[in-house]
């Protein structure tokens, strides 16, 4: 629990939420309510451990920021609770609620013990992946999904890792639960192209022989694709591209576009996710004023993911 004042504002409310939530309860010394709520704010930041963070602001030291916070809410009375998640107010209360509604409230917004576990095993995965000990990364993912199965993050990094040691058996039982939301989610659909292209060269024509066949006919796109499906399996990203680019501007609707989409889900593979919200500049302390937006984080720019963007835009336009 820490308390909140005009020179810490930024680092312990603002930045702080970028990491997990935090509970910002304004009060006042002469608040009779306010004594009541702050020991079952205090017990709940116990109970749910670590989940959010208890932050605490007197109003009659800090009229600035509680008089701020009320006009953004439309609230003129103490107590009163305002959420902060990824640098941002999100929700709030006011009154000294029971403990069974404020456990209501945080529930629609703190993340739950089983997210939480979820989030520390694909973390342990991706240092253990980065010092090269890949099975242990794969059974820290294969926790972290049953842990928390609606986590798709933690479920695509799973099946990623899979294909790339060569379990496919097992990366399409991960990437079954996930089939039903591809039209909605851009990578998970991109990873389930990739899965399929993987299953499908085992049985697939040599590079040779596909050479041969695009060679004696220039529009034999089947041949094209399936050439670039078989260089998409074994991780040959941009050459799969490159093939694929070959048959979009030729024609472009070929297939009802199926170039130009797994074009674009390739891209998909080699981006990196938007990372959580980075902490901002402490404007509020260099400017002397109060600020509730925090600054986006923002994913560094790959130069050969920008090619290869710049590549198919030229073709379809």
């Amino acid at each position: 629990m820490s308390d909140i004042t005009i020179q810490n504002f930024e680092t312990e409310l603002i930045q702080a939420s970028m990491q997990q939530p935090v509970l910002l309860d304004i009060w006042a010394p002469w608040c009779q309510p306010c004594r009541t709520l702050g020991p079952i704010l205090e017990k709940l930041e116990t109970a749910y451990e670590g989940r959010f963070t208890l932050a605490k602001l007197n109003s009659d030291d800090q009229p600035e920021i509680a008089s701020q916070l009320s006009q953004a809410f439309g609230v003129r009375s103490i107590p009163f609770c305002v959420l902060f998640a990824n640098g941002q107010p999100v929700d709030g209360f006011v009154g000294a609620l029971p403990e069974a509604q404020i456990r209501e409230f945080l529930d629609r917004h703190v993340p739950s013990a089983d997210e939480v576990e979820a989030e520390v095993e694909t973390a342990e995965a991706e240092a253990l992946e980065a010092e090269g000990d890949l099975p242990a990364a794969l059974a820290k993912l294969q926790q972290a999904v049953a842990a928390d199965p609606a986590n798709d993050s933690a479920r695509f990094d799973y099946v990623k890792l899979l294909i790339e040691t060569g379990d496919l058996v097992l990366a399409r039982q991960a990437f079954e639960p996930v089939v039903s939301k591809l039209q909605f989610e851009p990578r998970l659909a991109a990873l389930g192209l990739w899965l399929s292209a993987c299953e499908k060269a085992p049985v697939a024509r040599s590079p040779q022989a596909l050479a041969a066949a695009i060679e004696a006919n220039r529009r034999d796109f089947d041949a094209r694709y399936e050439l670039a499906q078989l260089l998409m399996a074994v991780g040959r990203f941009t050459d799969a591209m490159d093939a694929l680019l070959e048959i979009i501007m030729r024609d472009k609707a070929w297939h009802d576009e199926l170039a130009r989409k797994t074009y674009v889900a390739i891209l998909e593979l080699m981006t990196k996710p938007v990372p959580k919200a980075a902490p901002g500049q402490d404007a509020a302390k260099a400017k002397g004023t109060l600020e509730l937006t925090g600054k986006a984080a923002v994913t560094p720019s790959d130069p050969v993911i920008d090619q290869y963007r710049r590549k198919l835009s030229m073709a379809l336009f």
